[in-house]
């Protein structure tokens, strides 16, 4: 053999051992996500909900070891989010971005993800836009539009002809407010009042005297999860406000395990319309449960985050399985669109004109069932898309 020959099978050789080492290198897949602060049970819902995936899956898809990097944004802190995403991509050298429980975060992040041609899987932030941001964007989660029109849809269609609405004065509240209008007047609902409270709202006390005194059917609202909620639906028990046969009607969120132990019986009767509970009724989603009380040490259920997280992983994995171990992200949001999945929650499809996640609605009213509250479905409006598209 010629010394050129010599040289010119070293260097096929070298590229070969490159290509397979590279091959053999894990997926990184960076997640922003609040792991500290008063939002820290959203990051605890993404980590164990990503945690149950590869527990059940494995933590190898086509040869490819998956690695998590986490980066904590205690949000919501745009700056931060935009920050995280930045040093995932050019320190960390991520393959994929994840997480982003808040809009604001997620739009932040989302010209990294289209400027360094990243994958990004939106586990929350549910403002309706925000797939419209890169052309690299996935969201498992929902919009507000998609459960808030059906909500008062369904609201009109039962018997419930006069509502007065209260929403937290920032963007989702003003969206939740937008559709719930649209779907409960299309089918003949009357407002007879309607306030938007600023968001650290505790003290709902001058709110639920204008209700009371509205004669509503039902009072329509949207805050933010947790404390908010609960200082609500305690005053609004407190207040009589029920008693007066006023309904509560809410969205995703309203009625998770943790929000009903800390509201207690005051919840019962709150109708709400979402995606996720831990009562739907389905072998996979009893699994689920299970899975995610091993991961955590059974100190936390699953809610409508943890379920995201979860699925995420799952169009992840398919993503990768079908390109045989590569992350190209052409091909990533190309193999998103039109996939079809049976999750926790039911039936899930990726539209494949906006990259969001198509999903039964459910209506759920929480009820005391063997000594605790349940979200219980009892109706369901199937495979809904996001109308604000």
């Amino acid at each position: 053999m010629t010394t050129r020959n010599v040289l010119r099978a070293a260097a096929v050789s070298l590229a070969l051992l490159s290509h397979y080492a590279t091959a053999a290198d894990p997926i990184k897949i960076g997640v922003v996500a609040p792991m500290s602060g008063v939002f820290s049970s959203y990051g605890k819902q993404i980590e164990n909900g990503i945690n149950v995936f590869l527990r059940e899956n494995g933590d190898v898809v086509a040869g490819r070891k998956i690695s998590i990097v986490y980066r904590d944004n205690a949000g919501p802190n745009p700056e931060a989010a935009k920050r995280a995403a930045q040093e995932l991509v050019a320190n960390d050298k991520v393959d994929l971005l994840a997480g982003f429980a808040f809009t604001p975060d997620a739009m932040a992040a989302a010209p990294i993800a289209t400027q360094a041609k990243k994958p990004m899987y939106v586990m929350l932030a549910a403002t309706s836009s925000v797939s419209t941001k890169s052309p690299y964007i996935v969201r498992t989660s929902y919009t507000i539009p998609q459960v808030a029109e059906p909500m008062g849809t369904w609201a009109a269609k039962n018997g419930i002809k006069r509502v007065f609405m209260l929403v937290s004065d920032y963007g989702p509240g003003h969206d939740a407010e937008t559709w719930f209008k649209k779907g409960f007047a299309a089918s003949g609902g009357e407002l007879v009042g309607e306030v938007r409270v600023p968001v650290a709202t505790r003290d709902f006390s001058p709110f639920l005297r204008r209700i009371k005194d509205a004669k509503p059917d039902a009072v329509f609202t949207f805050l933010p999860a947790g404390e908010p909620i609960v200082s609500f639906m305690k005053g609004f028990a407190g207040g009589e406000l029920a008693k007066s046969g006023i309904k509560v009607l809410a969205t995703e969120g309203w009625a998770d395990d943790d929000t009903l132990a800390a509201v207690g019986d005051a919840a019962i009767g709150a109708i709400s319309t979402g995606y996720y509970s831990t009562d739907h009724p389905s072998a996979i989603n009893r699994q689920f449960i299970a899975n995610f009380a091993n991961v955590g040490d059974g100190k936390l259920a699953p809610n409508f985050i943890g379920v995201a997280a979860y699925d995420a992983m799952r169009v992840i994995y398919e993503g990768i399985k079908k390109q045989n171990g590569k992350v190209d992200a052409e091909q990533m949001m190309a193999l998103a669109k039109g996939l079809q999945f049976e999750s926790p929650r039911g039936p899930a499809l990726i539209d494949k004109d906006t990259r969001d996640i198509v999903q039964n609605v459910y209506v759920r009213k929480v009820e005391k069932v063997g000594g605790k509250l349940v979200n219980r479905e009892f109706d369901t409006f199937s495979m809904v898309k996001d109308p604000g598209k």
